[in-house]
This record gives C-alpha cells, structure tokens and sequence, in this order.
C-alpha cells in the first residue's frame, strides 16, 4: 500500500487557505512521517499534515538551525513520460540500496567539464554510509569526489534517515552517473537508475533521437594511423572518438544511414574500395545515430580492455590528420582489464576486426568486471524481481556446467562404472569435442545420442547430422541452395543455414547461452573434413575467437555452450582417417571390444535380459581370434531380439559376422567358416569348461 503526504498551507507556499499540497508518494507510514519531519527539522514551516486523510502530529521537536541558502531543488511538479525533454523544474528520484529511501534531483542546463550535461543532487536527500569494494578501484574520481563532500560537510550524518547520511546543500555534478554514484557507493549508470515518480528512467525524456535501450560498444583507437588515441587522448581526456577527416561540415547526430550513405559515397569517391565504403557508412552510423547517452562504451590498449559511459553529444572538433574529429565525451572506469582474463564470450566479440562493434549481446558481461560475485550477489538482493544488470551478470558468468553422470544412467547404457561416464562428462568439459572410435557394433552412435540427450537435457538440444564422402561447408554450415519461391514459384539460389549454424544460432540466443547443446556427426571420417569444416577448424580450438564467414560475411563464433561428439569406424580402411590438425582439436576415447565399457556389455545385457551367457562366451571367443583390434566385432550384432528367436543367432552369425570377416581376409586364401564359425568356437569354448577362458588356437 502507497502512502500519500499531503499538507495545508505553507509559509510561503503561494496556497490558498486550507488548499492541499502534494508532497510526495510513500510506500510505507514510517517513511511519510521521516519525510515529514525532516521538512519541519529543515525549517519548512508546515501546519496539519495529512496522511492518507488522517490528521498527523509529529513527534519532533525541531531543534532550530540557521535557515540553508535557498534549494535549486524546491518541489516541483514531476515529469510525465509525455515530455520531450526535462525541463529546469523537473524532478527525478533514485532509490537507495537496501532501504526504501528517496534522494532527488534534476538534470542542469550546464555542461560539465566533460562535455556531459551535469545533474544537481538535491538537498535534504538521503546518501548510503558505505560503498562497495569495487568503488575505490573502478570509480575512483567518484569515490575521492563522495569522500571530498564528507570532508566538507556537504554529506554530514542525518537525523532524518537513522544510519544514512545525508546532503546538506545541493550537489552540482558532473553527470547523471555520477550524481547517482555519490548517493549509492557503486558505478551507476544514472541515465536508467534516476527515474520520474511514474518510473520511467531519466533516458525516456531525452531527445527523440536518443531514445531506445540502453547498448554497449567496442570502438578501437589503440592504432589510429600508427598513434594510440586511447592512451594519448581518450582516458586522459575523457572521451571516445572516430576518423573522418573527409566527411563534409554539417553532418550531424542523429542523421539517417540513408542520408549519410549519400555523403560517404561522394566524400570518399575514388579514395576507399567498395566493401571499405559499406563498412565506414556503418560505423559512422553507428557513432553519429545509434550510440546515445548512458550507452557503455569499451576500447582496448596494451592488452587491457577499458570501460566507459557515454555522456554527452557528438562533437566535431580540428585534429591532427582527421584521426579523432568526431568525439563523444566518456567517463571512463579508473582500470583497465586484462584482455587474456576476461570472459569467453566476451573475447570473441572483441576478436572482431572492425573499429565499432555492437557489444550489447554481451553487456551483462561488461557490466560485471571487477566485481565479485558477492558484490553482485548483495545489489542483486535489493532489487525487485532480480531484473538488474547486476542479475544479467551474474547470470552470464555462470559457466554451462553438465549434469553428473548418476548410477542410474550408468545401469541404464549398461557401463561397468559410473566413473567411466564421468571421465567422458569431464573430458566434454574441458575440451567440447570428443570423439567415440572403434570398430564396428561398438554402440558408439546409441552411446553417444544417450549421453548427448542425458547432458543436454532432453532431444530438443540435440542434432545428429551424417557425414559422406560429398559431404562439403555448404552442407554443413551454409552456402546457396536453389530455392523454390512460393509465390512466383521462380528457382533461385539463396543462402541457407546448415545443421552447425542452426544449432549455433539457436545455442547462443537469449535464454539459451546455458544451456548445452549438443552436434552428433555420425561417420566423421568418411568426409573431407578440412572441406566440409573450412574456416570453422581454427573456432574448434579457439573458442574465444571469431571469423568472418566465406558466403555470408558475418563475424561468427562457436557458442561456448555447443558440444560436438563425432564418431568414427576404425575398420573401414576405404576412408582415411582424421587428420593430427583435427586430433588436436577432439578428445578421443576408444570403444572396443577389448576394454571396458564394451569388453563385458553384451555379458551385462544378458544378464539384464536373463538370458543364457552363450553369446558373449562365442563373442568373446572370436575376438581373441581376430589379432587386429581394429577388425574385432562389436556386441551390438547380438544385442537384438531376432538373434534369439529359433536359429537366430545361427543366421546373424552367417549372414553379418562372418561376411565382414570375409572382407578384412580377403585374397588371403583363409578358411572363415572353420576359423570363425560357430561350430568351431563351440568346440574352443568346450575346451576349457573350468576356467572359463576360449581357447585362443
């Protein structure tokens, strides 16, 4: 329930006899009668008070203080969504952390020394005791600035807001960030975090042209022609800057790409190549229309990644060889970030070659460096159905974590031990791509699709592609495919998405970044695979980077959330196999016949199907005739129901066995039916009845 504090006349108010003001919305009593009598302990002279229509007599007694140079900040009517711009009456409000207490302010017509539009912290408003840890270190001209208001008494200790402190005078400062920065003890960005009393963010009542959500930006100065702006001009100066020394005069923020494309492609006509053209017409959108106030802005230098915000208009300035003659003015963050730390995810956007790049997609990331979980943790905690930038980050940094392998996947895939599976969780893990090699009838692509499915959490995550030997990229990942219009019924090549940029793009959308997904590539060395894979090998080993790609031209990075298990036949030696490039890339793990999972599989299913141990005996018996292990036969041809009808297994031995031992002995005049029939096995078997063990000869 909302409070409301009203009062009869004022001293000086203008009001009319017994006509009501309106001070001011509450969410508690409490939090009226503080409000209350903070405005008598200030000297404002008030008679009844009314809350929510019940008279109220406060319990304070004023203690009489010299009257305060009069506020810029006296009560005015709040703004509405409606209005283009604030205007010098118009107040804003920012809550306090763990508390419900309101500081206010308005937005000034002044600029600071920044070039941003400065904000004035009203009097009287409540100001939090302490600061996070990070605020010293990332905010440091903020902190000293908070530090240097205490010191002079323009943050004193408040008898209105028990534990808080509070200003004693208005606060001109440099920014909307910066006013909240001082209020709060952490970075802020205050063009979200100051809001009308209707609650709708200080950025709403910009200029047209600058509204929109809130995004975040790569732009890169460390090597504008040979000079590093970034350390000579941009953190020293406090600002952010493109070249475009050719661009005409009068070219302005805010401008349409297709106005600026007209001007790109007469001012630098004959002085860029085409492709060189399209991507300045971009990035000059970008700078001039797209980025707006409050808009965090990142760039990098000596290997470390340095934050910003946003803070003021485009300006076009004289410099030395147009390098930097279009400015935004920035507050940048004190520290920089080593590049080689930061996030995966984050590193492969900014591995992309382009002097602007949008980084929103990641800016829960940004928004969180160097700032501990706990420090998340603890802002996250005051905030109202946990939708802060802060969540955003925690959230982002939760790395895609694979469920435990459990005793009763173990018993249901039939493995000797739950250890086992674990080993193949943790190898996923730590490198995403494994690969499951052996002979035939090993189980590889059914183990392989239930781990898959069990890891990912069901066959939604899951896709299984084959490959062959005219498998090519423009299979797998994308190329242009005729396509039938379905209303002219025209034919015509269009560029189509194969299974691996389906699932990645399905992997690294919003909601998703999570949650594993996983690729099967059945009979993967029965392709070309430097063919098929193309410049996605260099993404299998460098997941923290991106590559422009062939037929699109997108800049494109494997998701960090996308798993490839492939599987591969050490028996068919029609088909080379993998390349060292492409084992450096995967884990390998062998499944024979000679070890463990698949040594005693067929012994356990028996069991399981409680039927006789005769087919694993003879199995095991014909294996240790066979000297290469690549040519041993897996348990699967005697893991279905039809070898155990009448004469089932005697047809599954004649008409799958032993053709493929056949083969393997082919043109080497050897008798298969007597090496490897079952009568002979039968009889080895009979051998040695106590120990168990066939009879090798």
């Amino acid at each position: 329930m909302d409070y409301i504090l009203e009062t009869f006349q004022t001293e000086n108010g203008g009001l009319k006899n017994n006509e009501i003001a309106k001070y001011g919305t509450y969410r508690t009593k409490d939090l009226v009668l503080a409000e209350y009598d903070r405005m008598a302990a200030s000297g404002v002279s008030l008679t009844v008070p009314l809350i929510d229509g019940e008279n109220y007599t406060s319990t304070l007694t004023p203690t009489p203080r010299p009257r305060p140079p009069p506020s810029r900040c006296p009560r005015p009517p709040v703004p509405t969504r409606g209005s283009l711009m604030p205007d010098a009456s118009s107040e804003f409000q920012i809550r306090l952390p763990h508390s419900e207490f309101m500081a206010r302010g308005r937005l000034l017509d002044e600029v600071g020394t920044n070039g941003s539009q400065m904000f004035l912290v009203c009097a009287g408003s409540p100001v939090r005791p302490n600061f996070v840890p990070s605020f010293p270190v990332q905010m440091s001209s903020s902190h000293r600035f908070r530090q240097r208001l205490i010191d002079e008494g323009s943050i004193v200790e408040s008898t209105t807001w028990p534990g808080y402190l509070e200003t004693s005078r208005d606060i001109p400062c440099n920014s909307p960030s910066a006013a909240a920065e001082i209020l709060v003890g952490r970075s802020a960005n205050g063009w979200e975090e100051w809001k009308s009393a209707d609650g709708h963010p200080l950025r709403d009542f910009l200029p047209q042209m600058e509204w929109g959500r809130r995004r975040t930006w790569l732009v890169r100065g460390s090597n504008v022609a040979g000079a590093d702006l970034v350390r000579d001009l941009w953190l020293p100066r406090e600002f952010v800057s493109v070249a475009a020394g050719r661009l005409r005069e009068g070219v302005e923020q805010g401008i349409s790409k297709n106005e600026l494309r007209g001007f790109v492609e007469e001012d630098y006509e004959s002085i860029v190549t085409y492709n060189q053209k399209i991507q300045l017409i971009d990035e000059l959108y970008d700078f001039l229309s797209r980025m707006k106030r409050g808009d965090t802005v990142c760039t990098i230098s000596n290997s470390r990644l340095y934050v910003g915000e946003i803070t003021g208009k485009v300006e076009r300035v004289v410099s030395e060889g147009g390098r930097s003659n279009l400015r935004r003015p920035v507050e940048w963050q004190s520290i920089g970030y080593p590049y080689d730390e930061l996030p995966e995810e984050l590193q492969q956007k900014l591995s992309i070659q382009r002097d602007v790049v949008e980084l929103t997609f990641v800016q829960a990331l940004v928004a969180g460096l160097g700032r501990s979980d706990e420090e998340l943790a603890e802002e996250v905690r005051d905030v109202e159905g946990n939708l802060s930038m802060e969540s955003a980050a925690l959230a982002a940094r939760r790395e895609v974590e694979l469920p435990e392998p459990t005793e009763e996947l173990a018993n249901k895939l039939l493995a000797h031990d739950v250890e086992w599976l674990r080993e193949i969780r943790d190898l996923l893990s730590d490198e995403r791509q494994l690969i499951f090699y052996g002979p035939p009838g090993t189980g590889k692509t059914y183990l392989a699709l239930k781990l898959a499915e069990f890891f990912g959490g069901g066959p939604e995550q899951v896709k299984l592609v084959q490959f062959h030997p005219s498998y090519a990229y423009e299979d797998f990942f994308e190329g242009f495919r005729p396509q039938e219009d379905p209303e002219t019924r025209e034919v015509a090549f269009r560029l189509t998405a194969g299974p691996l940029r389906d699932l990645a793009d399905l992997a690294s959308r919003e909601g998703n970044r999570r949650i594993p997904y996983f690729l099967l590539i059945d009979e993967i060395n029965r392709a070309n695979l430097a063919k098929v894979f193309g410049e996605l090998y260099f993404l299998l080993e460098y997941r923290d980077r991106s590559v422009r790609l062939t037929y699109s031209g997108d800049d494109f990075p494997l998701p960090s959330n996308l798993f490839v298990i492939g599987t591969m036949n050490t028996a068919d030696r029609s088909i080379a196999l993998v390349d060292a490039a492409m084992r450096r890339r995967f884990a390998f793990v062998e499944l024979s016949p000679r070890t463990e999972p698949t040594s005693g599989l067929l012994r356990r299913w028996l069991e399981r199907e409680e039927r006789d141990a005769e087919p694993a005996d003879l199995l095991d018996a014909l294996n240790s005739r066979i000297a290469d292990p690549d040519f041993r036969v897996g348990p699967s041809y005697l893991m279905k129901k039809g070898v155990y009808r009448e004469g089932g297994l005697e047809r599954t031995w004649r008409t799958k066995i032993l053709p493929l031992l056949e083969e393997h002995h082919y043109g080497e005049g050897m008798n298969v039916e007597q090496r490897y029939g079952l009568r002979s096995l039968r009889a080895a078997i009979a051998t040695s009845p106590e120990t168990g063990e066939p009879d090798p000869s």
